[in-house]
């Protein structure tokens, strides 16, 4: 409703219809000389030759220009940003040659002159291209797999395609597939020689014992028949498909956040996995042909397995025991229908983790219990303290799909609980929090203090401005806590890490900025801006209604900003005590994404800090215990490790090197296994009166008895009460 009183302050879409009926008058004026009776079938003449694949840029680029917080200039700059996005991918250098690059180089600082234009002749260029060099390329695998693969050579396979350089010729271009082709049978037979391994030593006889040969000839079918549906897919994709692709190019120019949608991925966006709450319940998007977790939901069966994270690449998909399906450049909708499926059924995962290691990670499909994504406490009793923890999987509302709670008064109502144990501190964990609901943060963020500012807010004015008076384009909105209610002034933390993001960064830097308490963890995911969804059709007169529908595009509008001025954009917060963290020498974040919205800084807003916290002890006793602890000491180790991996991305294809490389990956993953283990003299418990309330469900009962004693297993939470100690 907001996004349709604001089009219609602007008047997009007079703007919008004005240039389409621009065109529409280009195609009238070629038809002026055949008579007047021509203008009574000029609208089905429009019908029926005009290019949808114009209106869509002209609707994308027209609202782009008037709505997004920094719209861009069409120049020269933008164009070979576009050209750079839309071909610099891995799919490109899988199938195109540095000579199709140079031939479309010709179009590099025409792209934004042609969508100007109403003209397409870069796009069409690179799909003729592609579709060229596919049907050239249908039978490589065949050829290559039809003979067994030599094992004994000493070569490597280089995984990361931003490090490849386009191939200069096919003879190149085809030693790359046969290096891809048998990374793959390696892979295979790796799986299929460690099984068998581990059944002779168990002496399972249930497992057959193949020859070396068997084994080989399987890993090549198999592989050969990926491919085969690899080409399947490839040769299913439509020219509609193909164009929202080039869409995306052009929007992600703006910022990694902006982004069309056709019709068909409005759809998947809304009603597959990124939508509900069936199946493994992770939200997931697909670039270069590469499923990838964008969020795990909390409470869901990926939630509660653990092990399936934001930001690893689904690469198979097996149902139970049976053979996993290759889901690499599978169209989106058909991969999450292999991983969707009946409650009580199992899935198999095959992931790439951030740092290149594989994991089969196997997850029973569930719906998920709205109650898990609720806030919930936990009592935790340490030597010297009981201390409150308040677990926050995302800002919550009753208008947002979490159903007809707040989360402010959720938090309210658990600090009320923990106080009758006679806590003596609060830990609030926002680890993995996405975000959510912006009000809520304003008022659950004034809890803990008495009214003041939480977070300034920057957006676009559209009423005019006048620039010689040192006017700007825009408007500051300044969120105030007005209640003067304070339900916790005791010592209080809040847990971060790298995916706690947009209204969990706001949070932590309200209380970081008040010196309020103390944040602790890992440097957050900075991302400080705001997107809305904005439905095309919407913009279009009556008379266009049979090209409808056009999709819809999210574009970024406003920018979050720090109670002291400074930007969560891009930085994040930065937490008091930074703690080991397995990803911590990694870049992450959305830094790393193309194209992000810069960090920068206004005026400070007007707030009082509380200064009761001796910051310097505090800090000073964690890092003792810490540089003391031998499990935060076992994730420096990962964490180094982690690194190592992720910078090497070069994989041997000799098999006794490649096997022995997986051999040392597996036992590594292995040796932190163990971190999560019984802390001496901490133990977690749910509240007394909670459990009352869920008592009739024994089932729930055991499952939330062993969430709460696991929160006690958690390091962090237990460097959390040691702090809060501290702050006596």
């Amino acid at each position: 409703m907001e996004w349709l009183l604001l089009f219609k302050k602007l008047n997009l879409s007079k703007l919008i219809n004005a240039n389409i009926m621009r065109r529409f008058s280009n195609i009238t004026k070629r038809s002026w000389i055949i008579g007047s009776a021509v203008l009574l079938c000029s609208f089905t003449i429009y019908r029926f030759t005009f290019d949808k694949n114009d209106l869509i840029f002209d609707l994308l680029y027209d609202s782009l220009k008037q709505v997004h917080y920094n719209p861009k200039p069409l120049d020269d700059a933008f164009s070979e940003k576009v050209f750079d996005l839309y071909l610099n991918n891995s799919f490109n250098k899988q199938f195109l040659l540095q000579s199709d690059i140079d031939a479309l180089g010709k179009y590099k600082h025409d792209i934004d002159d042609e969508i100007a234009n109403s003209k397409h002749d870069f796009y069409q260029a690179t799909q003729d291209i592609v579709n060229k060099r596919i049907k050239e390329k249908e039978g490589w695998s065949r050829e290559i797999l039809s003979k067994p693969l030599s094992y004994n050579v000493n070569e490597e396979f280089e995984t990361d395609y931003k490090k490849k350089s386009y191939a200069k010729n096919d003879q190149e271009l085809k030693e790359e597939w046969r290096k891809m082709l048998k990374y793959r049978v390696l892979y295979r037979l790796d799986e299929m020689m460690d099984k068998q391994e581990k059944a002779a030593e168990k002496k399972d006889t249930a497992v057959k014992i193949k020859t070396f040969d068997s084994l080989e000839v399987e890993a090549r079918r198999k592989t050969l028949k990926e491919q085969e549906d690899w080409f399947k897919r490839l040769n299913k994709i439509t020219p509609r498909d193909r164009f929202a692709e080039f869409a995306n190019a052009f929007t992600g120019v703006y910022d990694p956040h902006t982004q069309y949608f056709a019709p068909k991925e409005k759809k998947k966006f809304d009603q597959g996995m990124s939508g509900n709450f069936e199946g493994i319940g992770a939200r997931l998007t697909q670039k270069d042909g590469i499923l990838k977790v964008s969020e795990i939901i909390p409470g869901s069966p990926s939630y509660k397995q653990g092990e399936l994270k934001e930001g690893d690449e689904i690469l198979k998909v097996g149902q139970g025991a049976a053979e996993p399906v290759d889901i690499t450049n599978m169209d989106m909708e058909d991969a999450i229908e292999l991983i969707k499926g009946k409650k009580g059924t199992e899935v198999r995962l095959t992931v790439r983790k951030s740092d290149n290691s594989m994991k089969v990670i196997p997850i029973i499909r569930d719906v998920i219990e709205i109650d898990d994504i609720f806030a919930k406490s936990v009592l935790l009793e340490n030597d010297k303290n009981k201390i409150g923890y308040i677990y926050l999987p995302t800002f919550y509302a009753p208008f947002s799909r979490e159903g007809n709670r707040r989360c402010s008064q959720d938090i309210r109502k658990e600090i009320e609980k923990l106080k009758k144990q006679n806590i003596k501190g609060l830990i609030i964990d926002v680890r993995n929090n996405g975000g959510g609901v912006l009000q809520e943060v304003v008022e659950m963020a004034g809890l803990f203090f008495p009214k003041g500012p939480v977070v300034q807010v920057r957006g676009k004015k559209f009423e005019p401005v006048d620039k010689s008076k040192g006017q700007d384009n825009f408007a500051l909105n300044i969120m105030n806590d007005r209640n003067p209610d304070v339900v916790w002034d005791g010592p209080l933390t809040i847990l971060i890490n790298h995916s706690s993001a947009s209204a969990s960064e706001i949070l932590a830097a309200a209380i970081q900025d008040y010196k309020r308490g103390v944040i602790i963890g890992t440097n957050s995911f900075g991302k400080g801006t705001v997107q809305s969804f904005v439905n095309l059709d919407n913009f279009l007169l009556p008379q266009f209604d049979t090209i409808k529908p056009i999709g819809e595009v999210k574009i970024t509008q406003q920018k979050f900003y720090r109670i002291n001025g400074g930007s969560t954009q891009l930085k994040g917060v930065t937490p008091d005590i930074a703690l080991p963290d397995p990803y911590a020498l990694l870049e992450l974040g959305e830094k790393e994404l193309d194209n992000p919205m810069p960090w920068d800084e206004i005026t400070r807003a007007d707030y009082t800090e509380f200064n009761t916290i001796n910051y310097q002890k505090v800090i000073k006793n964690s890092h003792k215990r810490v540089s003391a602890s031998s499990q935060f000491a076992l994730i420096e180790e990962q964490a180094k490790e982690i690194k190592l991996k992720k910078d090497d991305t070069k994989y041997s294809l000799n098999l006794a090197t490649f096997r022995a490389e997986q051999k040392q990956l597996r036992d590594q993953n292995k040796k932190y296994e163990d971190l999560r283990k019984d802390i001496k003299g901490f133990s977690g418990n749910l509240l007394d009166e909670y459990k009352a309330e869920i008592s009739a469900d024994t089932s729930r009962l055991g499952r939330e008895t062993r969430w709460a004693k696991g929160i006690a297993k958690d390091i962090y939470v237990h460097e959390a009460t040691n702090v809060l100690n501290d702050m006596k």
